[in-house]
């Protein structure tokens, strides 16, 4: 059982997970792993960032595979049995070794990559899926990637639907679903302060 209180969060695209998650860490004094489980998982394998991050939280379609296959820069140290294995799924089993590891090093926020499931068996974790009213999303990914609102509502839909897939076809629970996750929170509802307010409270009454 673990001893380490770790927090985790699912987020829609454009909710706020990843400032929410942020913000969390920061109150809490405690490390954010995000985008840097990308990095982590990268250099185990040695390959890019860039081409680990091409696969991250999606699930590729037979073109894309490819090229992002052709593109690997193995080491003679990685045995052939397994490259022969997709980078998808090569990277999210770094990932989850990587995820467990941290969690039993100390209290930490993860943020995504399916966490939650991942560390669902242990006692000490609080998971939480963050989402958002359309509108607030559409203007927030509007302004951060300076796109009109019918592009950003597109980019929304499409990475929203790769999330969902990834989410789904590792875990076999529904993303997003309230009996897939312990706390869902609408920040359109709550507000960013407000939402980490709830958590940090959560947190240390647990």
């Amino acid at each position: 059982m673990m001893k380490n209180k770790v927090v985790t969060i699912g987020r829609e695209f454009g909710s706020g997970g990843h400032e929410i998650g942020n913000l969390l860490a920061t109150r809490l004094d405690i490390p954010l792993y995000d985008n840097n489980l990308v990095r982590m998982a990268a250099e185990k394998l040695d390959i890019r960032e860039e081409t680990a991050r091409a696969v991250d939280e999606t699930t590729l379609n037979s073109f894309l595979k490819g090229f992002v296959m052709s593109s690997l820069e193995y080491t003679s140290s990685i045995k052939k049995n397994e490259t022969s294995q997709p980078l998808s799924e090569q990277v999210y089993e770094l990932q989850c070794e990587i995820i467990r590891k941290l969690a039993g090093q100390g209290p930490c926020v993860f943020v995504g990559r399916c966490a939650d499931y991942v560390l669902k068996d242990q006692a000490d974790c609080i998971n939480v899926f963050i989402c958002a009213d359309i509108e607030d999303r559409i203007k927030r990914i509007a302004e951060r990637y300076d796109l009109s609102e019918r592009k950003a509502e597109d980019k929304i839909k499409k990475v929203d639907r790769e999330r969902r897939n990834y989410y789904e076809s590792h875990t076999g629970l529904f993303w997003g679903d309230i009996d897939s996750h312990q706390m869902l929170l609408n920040v359109s509802r709550l507000g960013i302060e407000n939402t980490v307010d709830m958590l940090e409270a959560v947190y240390k009454l647990q």
